[in-house]
């Protein structure tokens, strides 16, 4: 093949004859790993890791050249890639996301005599997966998507960003030769390219499920597209969000210093186009005049060693700039701390208060995708339970409180509307670990799920339940033997895979 797919010249795209080659072979590829051994699909995720390691070099120098992003935030990202998959083998081998659960036929059950069923979670089948512009490892070709798709069984089709075409293309022949060489299934993952292969992706009926990080607009489209289908299949989309901070009275009379400077090297980080960038700052109003001159001096202090650089694109750029320009000329609001819209732009801290958003709550909804953020004044720590009703569905949401401030009331709010709450810290940064939630509801995600973290890897499967069926024709999570070694769930009393084996492969009650 000779468009956008792994190997081709970057500036081409791929053809509806070619998107629909590569998503026939990843069925086919999905059907032959499908019963792959945990121990054989780790493998398959560790020569990732391995290919992506040993390649990184080069890898890094693609990603800097069309990123503008600086090589030691490059080098970070590829690590957390590389440890990520990682993480993923490890956590098949553990087997828990299977969810293997056996009920033994009992004729005394409550209900009437119960049948044997046996249920656990089978991969969905081939998965799209669109790669993100802003972290071009971490969430573009073997990022968090393709991982946990790849770790649940899963084929994987990549639509590649346009703001990384050559790494994108790099990146995706360096995972396909390390499963080929690993002995994976041809086909098991592909690449890409163009909005055409994107639409076609998202409709073709071999398709089971859609990851997505990106716009809010863009993320939309491609949910209701997916709806559409006459099959309809999940849309597992990360859109963004605005990611307030909230801080009491007392803790801005006790830290107003440490808190200003925290936000500040907060929503400036990776200038700005985080996704978890606090995009509001709710804090009490200034007393008097002399107060927000203090508040302007603290934060200006804290942005002087600041050092812009380029943003991703020039319509990223572009679209920043409206952004800022059109919230900075609403009603209520002021410039607190005067940026630019220079190539690398210097940060813009925005100010409005209480009233204003109460007036009008599409000022809490703007999001501004670069080094720029709003700060929100309110009169009485009261307030602040109502002011968080006013708000969209957030990835994040925090707390900046002493322990002595009741925040129950706002707490709850705002676990209504977050993925994450943080306590006394910043959410930018998402460390990948087990107990990790990088979600939230719309416009957030469009899920109940995780992007990050090992939870990720149960997007891409479903249940399937198993009755009266012979031992020998069970899959091997769901067997008495149990020859897999997961944890199963045994007339519900969950037993670890080092368990004595509790009777044989009956089917009876032992």
């Amino acid at each position: 093949m000779t468009g956008g797919l792994v190997g081709a010249v970057t500036d081409e795209t791929t053809t509806a004859g070619e998107l629909a080659a590569a998503v026939e072979a990843a069925q086919s590829a999905f059907e032959r790993g499908r019963t792959a051994t945990p121990a054989t699909r780790a493998a398959w995720l560790e020569a990732v890791a391995d290919g992506l390691a040993q390649d990184a070099e080069t890898l890094v120098e693609i990603a800097a050249r069309e990123t503008h992003l600086g090589v030691p935030r490059l080098e970070g990202e590829l690590n957390r890639t590389v440890f990520q998959l990682r993480l993923f083998a490890a956590e098949i081998l553990q087997g828990e996301h299977f969810d293997a659960t056996i009920d033994h036929a009992d004729p005394a059950w409550g209900m009437g005599p119960r049948p044997d069923l046996r249920r656990y979670n089978v991969p969905l089948g081939v998965v799209g997966v669109f790669g993100a512009s802003n972290f071009p490892f971490a969430f573009s070709v073997m990022g968090g998507d393709s991982a946990s798709a790849l770790a649940a069984g899963c084929a994987v089709v990549h639509k590649a960003h346009d703001g990384h075409r050559g790494l994108a293309a790099r990146t995706a022949e360096t995972v396909t030769a390390a499963l080929a060489a690993s002995g994976a299934p041809s086909g098991l993952f592909s690449l890409v390219t163009g909005r055409r292969a994107a639409e076609a992706l998202v409709d073709h009926p071999l398709v089971k499920a859609i990851g997505f990080t990106g716009s809010t607009a863009g993320g939309r489209a491609l949910l209701d597209r997916a709806a559409a289908r006459p099959e309809p299949i999940p849309f597992f989309g990360e859109l963004g969000g605005i990611n307030a901070v909230f801080v009491t009275p007392n803790a801005w009379a006790a830290r107003r210093d440490e808190i200003l400077a925290g936000y500040a090297g907060s929503f400036t980080l990776g200038m700005g186009q985080f996704c978890t960038k606090p995009g509001l700052l709710f804090i009490p109003a200034a007393g008097s005049a002399g107060e927000t001159e203090e508040a302007r001096r603290v934060l200006a202090g804290a942005l002087a060693g600041f050092t812009p650089a380029q943003l991703l694109s020039e319509r990223l750029h572009g679209g920043y700039s409206d952004a800022v320009r059109g919230l900075s000329g609403a009603d209520g609001v002021e410039v607190l701390l005067e940026g630019d819209f220079a190539e690398a732009p210097a940060p813009t801290i925005l100010r409005t208060t209480a009233d204003a958003v109460r007036r009008d709550p599409a000022l809490l909804k703007q999001e501004m995708f670069g080094p720029a953020s709003l700060v929100v004044e309110y009169t009485d720590g009261a307030e602040l339970p109502g002011l968080a009703e006013l708000l969209e569905g957030q990835l994040t949401t925090t707390l900046q409180a002493e322990e002595d401030d009741d925040v129950t009331e706002l707490g709850a709010r705002l676990t209504d509307i977050s993925g994450r709450v943080l306590w006394n810290g910043w959410p930018t940064g998402v460390t990948v670990s087990y107990a990790q939630n990088h979600g939230g509801p719309y416009p957030a995600t469009t899920s109940a799920t995780t992007s990050v973290g090992t939870a990720a890897i149960r997007r891409f499967l479903r249940p399937v339940a198993y009755q009266s069926f012979p031992a020998a024709r069970l899959p091997e999570p769901l067997r008495d033997s149990n020859p897999w070694n997961v944890p199963q769930r045994v007339d519900g009393v969950w037993r670890r895979p080092s368990d004595p084996v509790p009777g044989t492969e009956t089917g009876g009650r032992p």
